[in-house]
């Protein structure tokens, strides 16, 4: 793998995981348009790890309530920090399940094409729209119930279709249900950290199955580039999120959804 690679790998994952365009889109549809190989579970795992450092980082004080809460289960005891930890379980157990028979069954791989991003891009991007011009903004985290974090978990299985975006279909989730662009976000950007790490324990594993566990200098690029990327998009884009709408995400997503189906059927 060119450094170049390396460098348009880690900034892609980094700066698209946490926006509602698909940053696993992205990743597939960088060899479907170059000379390059995959670039292996290695770099996955290093990518996903810097962007889960970021989200680590920006919400640390959310990290810490996660912990508080933890300690809350073990002592029984009802606090607005357990509640949120015990939703987070909720909405990331649904995408386990289908994660494992989308693996088992092979189905994963045979959707990793220009055709299925194209159609998921361009369907779920105008879902974002509806759900985000006719949803109501008068709820906040706080008001999410454990039926609420079960759909919003639901509709993150989707996102195993690439081109949906993890991202974009828990925010459509949580604009649907009438929470506000920056609560469904900050819900959406936490719940990546139980499924974020998830990935990367499994990407892990299959790199310790390999034999392949040199840790080489470009793993250590791919995680500081991921990271960096990844903090400068969440920011931006929690900020940008107070006086706009999601309409741009949508715009992008339409143009680049009929762009690879015009690519596919005609070209």
């Amino acid at each position: 793998m060119t450094i170049e690679q390396l460098i348009i790998l880690a900034l892609i994952q980094g700066l698209t995981e946490f926006l509602p365009i698909s940053s696993s889109a992205h990743l597939i549809l960088l060899p479907e348009f170059t000379d390059w190989s995959d670039q292996g579970p290695l770099i996955d795992l290093a990518v996903h790890a810097g962007s889960l450092g970021a989200v680590m980082i920006y919400f640390k004080r959310d990290v810490v309530a996660l912990f508080a809460g933890m300690g809350h289960l073990v002592q029984r005891r009802a606090s607005l920090e357990s509640k949120l930890l015990v939703q987070l379980i909720i909405a990331t157990l649904p995408v386990l399940v289908a994660g494992l028979v989308f693996k088992v069954t092979g189905f994963a791989d045979e959707i990793r094409s220009a055709e299925v991003i194209g159609w998921m891009t361009l369907v779920f991007g105008v879902v974002l729209y509806y759900a985000d011009s006719k949803g109501t903004m008068d709820r906040a985290i706080p008001d999410l119930s454990s039926r609420g974090a079960l759909w919003i978990g639901l509709a993150q299985c989707l996102a195993l279709f690439p081109g949906t975006s993890r991202s974009g279909i828990t925010i459509t989730a949580a604009r649907a249900m009438g929470f506000g662009r920056r609560e469904a976000a900050h819900f959406s950007m936490l719940l990546a950290l139980p499924t974020i790490s998830i990935f990367a324990l499994v990407a892990g594993y299959e790199v310790m199955k390999s034999g392949d566990m040199v840790l080489r200098q470009d793993v250590l690029i791919a995680v500081a580039l991921s990271f960096f990327s990844a903090l400068l998009s969440i920011s931006v884009f929690m900020n940008l999120l107070k006086r706009m709408s999601l309409l741009p995400f949508v715009i992008y997503r339409v143009l680049l959804g009929v762009g690879l189906l015009t690519y596919v059927y005609i070209f």
